[in-house]
Parts: structure tokens; sequence; C-alpha cells
């Protein structure tokens, strides 16, 4: 693989990093500033978040330092894993039964899949900018947790099995997802610089990382999103095993030890803890209807595929089919409420699976895009912190492995949607730039 080579610059022509890194770090915080309500509720779809806007800034700033330093901007092997997926969402949007409905889509998909993720491979430059960048991502999920916590202490939250105790942050109702999302996002770049903290870093600052850690585990369990308390139980869990069995042996018994006295201890949740863990394969026996309707759209996104298995119905396209392949059992939509917003009905829009999403809009082609750039990215970050598993980037290896593998898993769970969809663009550069030789240009 060829590495990029960025050609020298004179002394007081190159950014400070502050200035270079701040539409970056911008990114990273500003899911957190709450949308307008719509009828009742969050930001409708298709609403502009504070956090996109951010990234078009982003995008501008990082090809405005391309250009500056005049320098091939990706190697190949970046080009062709970043090329794919646009192959993919380029065929599904020219073969849509409306190409200009489904063009939205198609730039959605560009900024998060493929624009994102090149400006942050670009723009971090060395470890250090990557902790930059991660340590916004922990005080984004602390920061979130802490609100998500309060919420479901003094029952402010979301609506949850008739009581309003379920923790969103300030994503209120209508995006669950998003608390639980940053906070597993900070859950898991705090416990890999608590594993492998540089050598030349602080004492205080691996004392911190596993504090934020612990931290993070409650405004989790409390979010009842069972998808990503699956993704961060095993992305942790593989974190911890690249980091030697002695290691994980220690790390395990501390977290079951927390567990107890979490859970088992003061109570924190447990009843509704382990129903909500129960409600995940029961389908049949006085099933949940969240699990009920989204193996529904599950079936309905297969029964697009089917019809369409090279190119899918196209982008943005699920909606629109959704009821002439979803059975009778698929409710109108999902109840919301609290957090400061009235009930109300929110359409069921999506799968909540992002692979079948793409199967069922974009057929085989863009899946095998989508997911072979995903998998490539992966593999190669995995091959390169096995090989180097304790050099002095190691927290970063392991940041970037661990949080591409909890998208990747999550995704089986979820999609695409709302304020902390770009945070899916900047873990997948931060990963990129592990993989594809981002260590290499330091």
């Amino acid at each position: 693989m060829t590495a990029v080579t960025w050609p020298a610059v004179r002394p007081g022509r190159t950014p400070p990093p502050f200035l270079r890194l701040l539409p970056l770090v911008a990114t990273v915080l500003l899911p957190a500033v709450p949308l307008p309500a719509i009828d009742g509720g969050g930001g409708g779809a298709g609403t502009v978040s504070p956090a996109d806007v951010a990234s078009a800034v982003l995008l501008v700033w990082c090809a405005a330092q391309v250009l500056h330093r005049r320098s091939r901007p990706l190697t190949p092997a970046a080009a062709v894993v970043f090329g794919l997926p646009v192959v993919g969402f380029a065929v599904a949007t020219v073969t849509a039964a409306q190409p200009q409905a489904a063009l939205p889509g198609f730039l959605r998909y560009l900024q998060v899949f493929v624009l994102v993720p090149v400006a942050v491979m670009l723009l971090v430059r060395d470890a250090r900018d990557f902790r930059v960048v991660a340590g916004a991502l922990v005080v984004l999920a602390l920061a979130q947790g802490t609100v998500g916590t309060y919420q479901f202490a003094t029952g402010t939250g979301a609506s949850y099995m008739g009581e309003d105790i379920r923790a969103v942050g300030t994503f209120g109702p209508t995006d669950v997802m998003g608390m639980a999302t940053v906070v597993s996002y900070g859950l898991l770049a705090a416990l890999a610089l608590a594993l492998r903290p540089p050598s030349d870093a602080p004492s205080w600052l691996r004392p911190c990382a596993i504090t934020a850690t612990v931290l993070l585990v409650v405004p989790l369990a409390v979010s009842f999103s069972r998808g990503a308390w699956i993704a961060t139980a095993l992305a942790a869990f593989a974190v911890v095993a690249l980091c030697g069995l002695r290691q994980a042996v220690r790390v395990l018994s501390a977290v079951a030890a927390l567990g107890v006295v979490l859970v088992g201890g003061l109570g924190i949740g447990s009843q509704m803890i382990s129903e909500r863990v129960s409600s995940i394969t029961r389908v049949t026996d006085a099933p949940d209807r969240s699990v009920g309707d989204r193996y529904a759209m599950w079936a309905a996104a297969a029964r697009m595929w089917r019809e369409e298995p090279a190119a899918g119905v196209g982008l943005k396209g699920f909606p629109a089919h959704r009821d002439g392949h979803s059975s009778i059992g698929l409710s109108a939509g999902s109840d919301i409420a609290g957090a400061g917003s009235k009930f109300a009905k929110q359409p069921l829009l999506s799968p909540h699976n992002m692979y079948l999403l793409v199967l069922g809009e974009q057929g085989l082609i863009g899946l095998t895009a989508f997911a072979g750039s995903l998998a490539a990215v992966l593999v190669l970050g995995l091959r390169r912190l096995c090989g180097a598993p304790h050099g002095r980037a190691a927290d970063c290896g392991l940041a970037a492995v661990g949080l591409l593998l909890w998208q990747t898993v999550d995704f089986l769970y979820a999609d695409i949607g709302g304020p902390s969809t770009v945070l899916t663009g900047v873990l997948l550069g931060l990963a990129a730039w592990w993989a594809l030789g981002g260590t290499r240009r330091a």
C-alpha cells in the first residue's frame, strides 16, 4: 500500500492544530444541540441539524487544506474503498422509479459514508489529532449521559412502559437511539484510552478514562436500547481481548463486579432491563410490539430485494414500498411521548437494519459495495493493530477498531437517521485513518 506523501510547508503557513481541527470538533459536539419540536416531537424527517451544517463547513475546510498543500489527497486503496459505495449509491439513484425523489438520499449517503469520512481521514494527521477527536466524543457522551441519567432519575425522559424514564438526552423521543449511540461511542473511546494510554500521557489521564468508562455504563443501561447494548458489549469485549488474555480477565472481572453492584445491589432498573433483554427474541409469546414491527419491516425489505434484486427499489424508496410488501401485522407507527413532547405517532419509515435497508433500496450491487467498504476498513484496521499492538498509537488503533466494530454490529438493529448520523461518518473517518495508512503519515 502506498502511503500519502505530504510535501513540506514553510513555517507559518500551516494552521495551528486547534484551528485546523475546529470544524471537526464542532461536527462532533453539535449533535447535542436539540432540534426544534415539530408536531409535538423532535426534528422531522429531512431536518437539517446544526451538525449537518458543521459537516458542510468541515468539507469546505478540508478541501481548502488539500488545495493549499497541493498534495494527492488519497492513496489508491482509500480511493477504492470510498469509491465503491458511490457506485452503489449512484446506480440505486438513476434506476429508481423517481430519480429526483432519490437524489436527497444519494446526497445523504454520500455525506455520511464518503465525504465526511474522507475529510476526517485527511484532517487527522497524527495520533494526537486522533485523540483530540476521540476526546470530543467522550465529552459529548458524558454531557448526554448526564442529561439522560437525570431524566431517568427524575421521570422526565421519554415514555417507556407507561413511565417517562427512558434516557434520551437532548435528542428527544423521536430519536431514542441518539443518546445511546453517542454514549456508546464515548464509552469505547474512553475504554481504549484506559487500556492503552500513551507512554507520554500525564498520570491523571488513565484514571479519568477509567472513570468515564464506568460512568457511561449507567446512561447506556437506562437508555433501554437493545441494539446499543449488544453492539457495545461485543465491541468492548473485542477491544479488551485485543489487549491480551491477562488484562482481559482483569477487566471482565471488574465489569462483572460493577454489574452486580449497579443492577443487583443498587437495583438500577434491574427489572426493566431484564425484561428489555428478554424481549429481543420473544416474538410469538406476548411479543414486544417494537420487536414484532421490526421483524415485519425486515421481511418487507427482503421482499423489495426479491422484486428488484440487482439495484433495489431506489434510495428513499422503502417508505413508498413498505405497505405493499409488509404483513398486516405491521402497526401504523410507534408511540412517542415524554421528554418535553406530547403524545404522537411516529411513522415507521425504515426497517431499522442498515444492511436490509441497503439491500432493499440498492440491491445486491449496493449492498456488496457498502458492506465491502466497511469490511475492508475493519479487516485492515485489525491487521494493523495485531501487527503492532503495543505501538505508541495503540490506543488509537483500539478505539478505531472498537468504534467501527460497534457500528457494524449496531447496523443489524439500526440505520442512519437523526442528528447523530453525522457522527457515523466521523468514526468511519477515524477508522479509515488507522486502517488506510494514516499512522504512516505521522
